[in-house]
């Protein structure tokens, strides 16, 4: 049967791959540095294999900077800028200070693929989106083409990461409505919640649902309570789903049992939401589920990319290149 498992897998991951070519923007190419930095990708796997290795939740923040980076003026490693006279960072952001973190693993991809490149070649938007794939196969899950060329920003976006980066409060129709302005409908809005398999959320973002909502199964409220006090401790981290550490379909189980962390989380499934069906049909089929974040991961990829000889290529993520 584990054989079998894993033919069963290894045809769904190549069908995948086929599919996810045939959605590549015409802009973008799976073999950017086939031919200038053809070490570029396997350098970019091995750091964060052992980043991963080090620490199972830099797997979901490394996932979770590539989708902050891509819904602010999009996937443009905008999100990788220090604050300076000249940017108001968004690491500053309200979803993101005190919040996102990883970045001292991206500065380590950035050195390393210099090295093999021989210089600045690879963009660290293209890093940030690679990483954000590796990391998810380094815990299991599914595995993706990713189409390669973007270009760094030289500028960043403070106020943009506030108003586009949905809350974990949102509701569904702001959910739905935040996911179609980057272009994305309902069905990536699921799959790509899917991301929060992994990784872990910080007590301030759920207090209000595991002590004031009613959509959520009393004893694990109780349970979160334990950890995450009705006054202070907001820091205090609880895990977004049961294994956080493995990626897997344990999050829209949790969903269907009213056991999401987030109110945004659980707001997906429950009487009256558009996306129950999509929930209950990810719970039960991984295969589906895999597919669908694969492709969603993608489209989410491609949002506004600077190619050609818009932007830069930095040579230190956090800081835009002197002129």
């Amino acid at each position: 049967m584990g054989f079998r498992r894993g033919v069963y897998a290894n045809i769904v991951f190549m069908l995948l791959a086929l599919s996810a070519i045939s959605s590549i923007s015409a802009d973008l190419n799976p073999y950017y540095y086939g031919k200038s930095c053809p070490k570029a990708l396997p350098t970019i796997k091995r750091v964060v294999e052992a980043a991963v290795a080090q620490e199972k939740r830099m797997g979901a923040s490394l996932l979770r900077l590539h989708f902050h980076d891509c819904f602010v003026d999009g996937c443009d490693g905008s999100i990788l800028l220090d604050p300076s006279s000249t940017i108001d960072s968004e690491k500053n952001a309200f979803p993101n200070i005190n919040s996102a973190r990883g970045f001292n693993v991206i500065d380590r991809i950035k050195s390393e693929v210099d090295k093999v490149c021989g210089g600045p070649v690879v963009s660290c938007a293209d890093i940030l989106t690679v990483a954000a794939r590796d990391s998810v196969v380094a815990l299991g899950g599914p595995s993706w083409v990713v189409p390669l060329g973007r270009r760094d920003s030289r500028t960043a976006n403070r106020a943009g990461a506030n108003s586009n980066l949905p809350p974990p409060f949102a509701d569904l129709p702001a959910l739905i409505d935040s996911f179609k302005k980057q272009g994305l409908d309902e069905r990536d809005l699921v799959a790509l919640s899917g991301g929060h398999t992994i990784g872990f959320a910080q007590c301030a973002n759920f207090k209000d649902h595991i002590y004031n909502e009613s959509n959520i199964d009393p004893v694990f409220a109780r349970n979160r309570q334990a950890t995450c006090p009705r006054s202070g401790g907001d820091s205090k981290l609880a895990p977004l789903d049961p294994n956080p550490a493995n990626f897997n379909t344990d999050y829209f189980a949790a969903l269907t049992k009213r056991r999401g962390l987030l109110h945004s989380d659980q707001a997906l499934f429950g009487r009256g939401a558009s996306t129950s069906d999509l929930v209950k049909k990810y719970s039960a089929n991984r295969y589906l589920f895999y597919s669908d974040f694969g492709n969603s991961m993608i489209k989410m990829g491609n949002i506004k990319p600077l190619t050609g000889k818009q932007g830069e290529i930095r040579k230190n993520c956090r800081k835009v290149n002197s002129r």
